[in-house]
């Protein structure tokens, strides 16, 4: 890769992480908090005490489509709702989530559009990674609050997911009760863990390469240096928004959606596939395709 091409996609990773905006926690929800928090913290994460009966899913495949469908309520143990940073109660949904068995990779990064989810597990739990937090309550000043960055509480689980206005759970980060259910171990290449909103695969954390499991990690680093401020935030680039970290090509296995070429279990002549890492973006925040509209929220 020349020096011209790492520049286009360096900017093209910063681009993504601009246009990202609020998820649906914006909807139907009073005027946005104005935080005032400048540092990340440590994320002090809700203990998985909480089993619910009534889990509802089911994957259907055919040579077209991929369809999984079903109440969006865990069948691994969740933390306590509502609680200090969530004051939402779990609640049962109706998930008809469907892809193409036969994906299109366009090469093009095209942000997640607002009010999608950007992937579903396996269990018919969406992963939906943004948060509708902003520095002082205003989106237009550019600064959007990550969800992982624990400058502001969000009340999240041990699986690094709480709970929406209209009480739909769902993922935030690495879903530890989910991979879990599916043996994923850290020695051995990851299960399928569930699909992306365009079709393609998403695995978590490992994989094989050239011969040997290794933790595959995001090209995503911390920007040095300052913040701007001005009408912005003052202090270090430390993860406390999303705008303190850029994409540079090749300083890790993955692209600018957290995706690549891949041999799996499933996929033994190799796929493009998305993987869940364990430093921010974590859970994919653009599509290297096209995404199905069943993955909009309603």
């Amino acid at each position: 890769m020349n020096g011209k091409e790492t520049i286009k996609l360096a900017a093209l990773g910063a681009a993504i992480l601009i246009g990202m905006v609020a998820d649906s926690h914006a909807q139907g929800r009073p005027p946005m908090r104005a935080h005032t928090a400048t540092e990340a913290q440590e994320l002090s994460l809700v203990p998985a005490t909480v089993q619910y009966s009534g889990a509802v899913s089911a994957v259907s495949e055919t040579a077209a489509n991929v369809r999984i469908t079903g109440n969006g309520v865990p069948d691994h143990a969740v933390g306590a709702f509502p609680n200090r940073g969530n004051p939402h109660q779990v609640q049962s949904q109706s998930y008809r989530f469907s892809v193409t068995a036969n994906p299109i990779y366009t090469g093009t990064a095209t942000p997640l559009q607002r009010g999608m989810y950007a992937a579903v597990a396996l269990n018919g739990v969406p992963f939906d990674p943004g948060a509708a937090e902003f520095w002082q309550g205003d989106p237009s000043l550019g600064w959007q609050y990550e969800a992982l960055g624990g400058a502001v509480a969000l009340g999240l689980d041990v699986n690094h997911a709480h709970v929406q206005p209209n009480g739909s759970y769902h993922y935030h980060g690495v879903p530890s009760g989910l991979l879990a259910d599916l043996g994923w171990q850290p020695g051995a290449a990851s299960p399928l863990i569930g699909y992306a909103a365009n079709g393609f695969p998403i695995y978590a954390l490992t994989a094989e390469l050239d011969g040997a499991v290794k933790q595959i990690k995001s090209s995503y680093q911390l920007k040095s240096g300052r913040r701007p401020g001005g009408p912005g935030p003052t202090g270090a680039y430390d993860g406390a928004f999303v705008q303190d970290y850029e994409y540079r090509a090749g300083s890790g296995h993955l692209d600018a959606c957290n995706g690549m070429v891949v041999q799996t279990a499933e996929y033994p002549d190799g796929t493009y596939a998305y993987f869940l890492t364990e430093s921010f973006p974590v859970v994919p925040r653009c599509l290297m395709g096209k995404a199905d509209r069943s993955f909009l929220r309603s």
